[in-house]
């Protein structure tokens, strides 16, 4: 036998028993389990942006065994198992990739996108084109699939280019209620500002999600040095000038 299928089947093996025998995996539930699920995905991307490959195959394990969790679980209710959830996304591959099972011609990775986005919509019950976005999804990742999706039908700017006058125009929108000292107004142009900032992202092929997850970490390493070396200096943050601060705030952007 294969080992990778040697290896598969012991994992679900061990799942049996570990169903019958284990006192926390046996009182488990899909509801128990999701939060725990996300944690892992994140852990995942965590590991996937240090591009350490044997942190990323523990956690696509550690995702594989949730997969095969959930599997056990539905085949206890009788609703699915292991292999109606294998053989459901190998049909769903056939099916949503004419052009490499069938006889449709694609050519460019953007029409492969455009007919997934078409063939998507004759699918299941979410026949609308954002009907497919899933409302737990983080606002900002979130954002970026609206658009994206909108983009597959082609609600989409003729020149990428178009879009900087519309981040202008949310921009300006935005100042004008912060001056009429407007909160409520206020908020709802920041959240069209951040959107045109998103789309413009996407349009730009930036991810904004993985764009902000690299400021934040530039940011922490530059903190952590300005509080590092206001300890090394016997100094208190809290009591010194912003001047100060950003005197060695400077210092730290040589650090890579």
């Amino acid at each position: 036998m294969d080992k990778r299928l040697t290896e598969f089947k012991k994992l679900l093996d061990i799942m049996d028993e570990l169903r019958i025998k284990c006192p926390w995996d046996s009182t488990q539930t899909n509801e128990s389990l999701k939060t725990l699920s996300i944690e892992e995905v994140y852990e995942l991307a965590d590991a996937i942006s240090k591009e350490n490959d044997d942190e990323i195959k523990k956690e696509l394990g550690d995702i594989l065994l949730h997969i095969v969790f959930y599997a056990k679980i539905g085949q206890e209710k009788g609703s699915f198992d292991i292999y109606d959830v294998i053989k459901s996304i190998n049909d769903k591959l056939e099916f949503r990739h004419p052009h490499i099972f069938g006889d449709v011609k694609l050519a460019t990775a953007k029409e492969v996108e455009e007919n997934w986005e078409r063939i998507k919509l004759k699918e299941g019950k979410k026949k609308t084109v954002l009907g497919g976005v899933p409302n737990a999804l983080p606002a900002m990742i979130k954002a970026h699939r609206i658009q994206d999706k909108a983009r597959g039908v082609g609600f989409d700017w003729e020149e990428k280019e178009q879009v900087w006058d519309k981040v202008k125009e949310e921009y300006l929108e935005m100042i004008d209620e912060l001056k009429n000292n407007n909160t409520e107004k206020f908020e709802q142009e920041f959240g069209d500002f951040m959107f045109s900032i998103i789309n413009a992202a996407r349009l730009y092929n930036i991810n904004p999600e993985n764009a902000l997850e690299k400021t934040n970490k530039k940011f922490i390493t530059r903190f952590n040095y300005l509080e590092q070396k206001t300890i090394a200096q016997g100094k208190d943050l809290k009591n010194m000038t912003l001047d100060e601060m950003n005197e060695i705030w400077e210092e730290s952007k040589a650090i890579k």
